[in-house]
């Protein structure tokens, strides 16, 4: 037998309020006075922030691209961390057709926000 419509709608109302929920969960971490490194996973996995879930696979991340390379390993990666932070800041610098965006260079992420995430992706 057929739900009526709406329960169907009701349904979903559901579950984009839960949905929403979620992409408000990393700033409510921010609030509560997190980590440097929790700050930066906050920042690195929001979706009008870092956004780096959509491009990378990383440990922790759901909904994870595979366009660019996984984040994993970083501190053998990259054993001078202001080379991950230049990475970050304008990746075309060692790739000029790279499609990552350059989160420092066209103030995506403020100097404050991109420290964050350094600090979090080295963890990696």
């Amino acid at each position: 037998m057929r739900k009526p419509a709406s329960s169907t709608l009701a349904a979903a109302g559901a579950l984009a309020i839960m949905l929403g929920s979620l992409a408000i969960a990393p700033q409510a971490a921010l609030a509560e006075g997190a980590s440097v490194v929790e700050e930066g996973k906050a920042i690195a996995f929001n979706r009008k922030k870092g956004n780096c879930l959509a491009c990378h696979k990383m440990k922790g991340g759901t909904l994870e691209g595979n366009i660019g390379p996984a984040l994993v390993n970083m501190a053998e990666r990259y054993p001078d961390k202001k080379d991950l932070r230049d990475q970050i800041w304008d990746a075309t610098r060692v790739n000029p057709n790279t499609i990552m965006p350059p989160y420092g260079k066209y103030r995506i992420l403020t100097e404050e926000e991109l420290d964050k995430v350094v600090e979090f992706i080295y963890t990696r």
